[in-house]
């Protein structure tokens, strides 16, 4: 009995010295505003889901205090819930050699279709391919000019070669398909905090 109240005292100290960490309790006990990621199907009490739902300001006057209308409502009477259905958060702010980002806009998308503006500057080649063809014969192939009306067909030397220019045209390739910009993700349930300890600024 000795031995077990020693090691009770001991457990004790050891916890109010901070050896041991104290579970993280949301709801009553947590920042209103707070965002917490849950593995299971609902979001608990305290709780109100992440998915850009309108909530009355007249029944959630501490939580619209902090949020405002960021995240959309009119700002009279409703107020919206930031939308985290598939999509990634990210910090707010101008980061060293990033685009400055405003909290509660939203941005990429999951697919994207490349045009002409987005490839790199490059060229085709077009083969061109060239043939003798034989311009002293006086009897052309079956005879066509040599057949025809009058005047039509004329003997003579050929004064020398002579070829039209043309364009040269590659054919097109691929089918506008959008690629995924998507990265291995996992789905889970985003809530804010609706009731709780309202957070101090210092």
């Amino acid at each position: 009995m000795r031995k077990l109240s020693r090691t009770v005292t001991a457990i004790a100290t050891l916890g109010s010295l901070g050896m041991f960490a104290v579970p993280a309790q949301a709801g009553a006990d947590a920042y209103i505003g707070e965002v917490y990621m849950f593995g299971i199907t609902f979001c608990p009490r305290f709780h109100v889901e992440a998915n850009g739902q309108l909530l009355p300001i007249a029944q959630n006057t501490a939580l619209f205090s902090l949020l405002g209308t960021q995240f959309g409502g009119d700002g009279r009477t409703t107020f919206a819930m930031p939308d985290l259905r598939g999509r990634v958060p990210i910090g707010q702010g101008n980061g060293p050699g990033l685009t400055s980002r405003i909290a509660g806009q939203q941005l990429g998308t999951e697919t994207n279709t490349l045009t002409a503006t987005n490839l790199p500057s490059h060229s085709h080649t077009a083969h061109v391919y060239t043939a003798q063809i034989d311009a002293t014969t006086r009897s052309p192939v079956a005879a066509t000019f040599a057949n025809g009306a009058t005047n039509t067909y004329y003997d003579g030397a050929p004064t020398g070669h002579a070829m039209t220019a043309g364009t040269a045209t590659v054919d097109n390739t691929g089918s506008n398909q959008p690629m995924n910009n998507m990265a291995p993700s996992l789905a889970i349930r985003y809530c804010v905090v609706s009731q709780g300890i309202f957070p101090p600024r210092n």
